[in-house]
C-alpha cells in the first residue's frame, strides 16, 4: 500500500468509525442515529445562515489551535491559551469602543492590542521557564484563573455592569456582504485573518532561521545551547508567539462575533479546545486548520441536533468526543493499515 493510500484511507477509516460508533450510542440511548447525524449535517450545511455560523465557530478555534501547536512545535505545553485568548478579548473590545479613529487604522490598532496583550500573558510563564526552571503547564494553569478574575474585574471597573460597550463600527469585522449572503449569520471577515495566520505560522517555523532554532531548543535544548542558541531568549519567544496568536483569537470574538466582552462566570472553553485542534492537526498549521475545520463544524452542527432529533446534549456531547477520539488515533489506524500491506507482500 502506497504512503499516498494510506495518507487518504487514515482519516477516512478514522471519521468513519467516529460515526458508526457514535451511531451505536444513539441507537443504544434510544435515539435514530439517521435522524441524529441528519440534524448535525443540516446544523452545519443545512441553509446558509449555518454554514456563515460554522465558519464563524471554526474561526478562533484556527488560532488557539495554532497557540497550542506552535508551542508544540518549540517543545513547551502551553495551556494558558484560554487565558490569554480571554485578555486579548478584553485588549481588543476596549480599544474597539475607546478610541475613535478611521477604520483603515482602528481594526490594526485593535488586532495589534490584543496580540500585545496575549504575548504579555504568555511572557510570564515563558520568563519563569526560562530563568527558573518553573514548568510552564502549572504556570499558564494557573494564568487562567488569574485572567478570568483580572478581566471580570476590569470589565466591572470600565462599565459599572455586566459588559463593556459595543465597539465602534470602525473598529468592527462584521461585513454587511457576509452577513448578506449568509443570511444574516455572524460571520466576518476574521476567517480571513485566520488563514493568514496559519501561512505566517508555516512561513516562520519552516523559512525562517527563528524558526529553525525555535525548533531545536524544543528538540534539545543543550545540543542548541552547545550550537551557540540563546536557549532563555527561544523559551521565552516560543511563548510570547504563541500567546499572540491566542490574544488574536480572542480579537475575533470582541471584533466579529460579539462586538464586546461580557462578565464570564467560568472559561469560554475556546482555549482548551485548541489542544484537542492541536492534535487533531498533527501540530502542523495547515493541519490545525483542517482539525478546526472538523472540531468547528462537529460543535456548531451538535447545536442542531437536540433541536431536530431530541437528542439530548449529554449524547451529542459523547457522540462528538467519540468522532474525534478516533481522528484522534489515527496512529493506530495507520499502524494497522501498514501490518496488513506488509502481511498481504508476505503471503505473495
Amino acid at each position: 500500500m502506497s504512503k499516498r493510500l494510506t495518507n487518504i484511507l487514515v482519516p477516512l477509516i478514522s471519521i468513519l468509525l467516529g460515526i458508526i460508533v457514535g451511531a451505536i450510542v444513539m441507537a443504544i440511548s434510544g435515539f435514530s442515529p439517521v435522524d441524529g447525524y441528519i440534524a448535525l449535517w443540516n446544523g452545519v450545511f443545512g441553509n446558509t445562515y449555518n454554514i456563515g455560523e460554522t465558519i464563524r465557530q471554526i474561526t478562533p478555534y484556527v488560532f488557539a489551535g495554532l497557540a497550542v501547536a506552535f508551542a508544540f512545535r518549540t517543545g513547551l505545553f502551553n495551556i494558558g491559551v484560554e487565558g490569554q485568548l480571554i485578555v486579548g478579548w478584553l485588549a481588543a473590545a476596549y480599544v474597539g469602543y475607546a478610541f475613535d479613529l478611521p477604520k483603515i487604522v482602528h481594526i490594526p490598532l485593535a488586532l495589534l492590542a490584543a496580540a500585545v496583550a496575549g504575548g504579555l500573558w504568555a511572557f510570564i510563564p515563558g520568563l519563569l521557564k526560562a530563568k527558573l526552571q518553573v514548568h510552564e503547564v502549572i504556570v499558564t494553569i494557573m494564568m487562567n484563573y488569574i485572567a478570568l478574575h483580572v478581566v471580570n474585574a476590569t470589565i466591572a471597573t470600565l462599565s459599572d455592569g455586566e459588559k463593556t460597550e459595543k465597539i465602534h463600527e470602525t473598529a468592527s469585522l462584521r461585513s454587511p456582504f457576509l452577513e448578506s449572503i449568509t443570511d444574516y449569520s455572524r460571520l466576518h471577515w476574521g476567517f480571513i485573518i485566520a488563514i493568514l495566520a496559519v501561512i505566517i505560522m508555516w512561513f516562520i517555523l519552516e523559512k525562517t532561521t527563528r524558526g529553525y532554532e525555535l525548533k531545536s531548543v524544543g528538540f534539545n535544548q543543550h545540543a542548541s545551547e552547545y550550537a551557540g542558541m540563546n536557549v532563555s531568549k527561544n523559551i521565552i519567544l516560543a511563548m510570547v508567539i504563541s500567546g499572540i496568536f491566542a490574544g488574536l483569537g480572542g480579537a475575533m470574538e470582541a471584533l466579529g462575533t460579539f462586538g464586546n466582552i461580557s462578565k464570564m462566570t467560568a472559561f469560554t472553553g475556546i482555549g482548551f479546545d485548541g489542544i484537542a485542534v492541536a492534535l487533531l492537526g498533527a501540530n502542523q498549521p495547515f493541519g490545525v486548520l483542517l482539525g478546526a475545520m472538523l472540531f468547528g463544524s462537529l460543535k456548531n452542527g451538535g447545536l442542531n441536533m437536540p433541536n431536530e432529533a431530541g437528542i439530548p446534549v449529554e449524547i451529542v456531547s459523547i457522540v462528538i468526543a467519540l468522532i474525534i477520539f478516533f481522528v484522534a488515533s489515527g496512529y493506530i489506524i495507520r499502524v494497522a493499515l501498514e501490518r496488513i500491506s506488509k502481511k498481504k507482500k508476505e503471503e505473495k
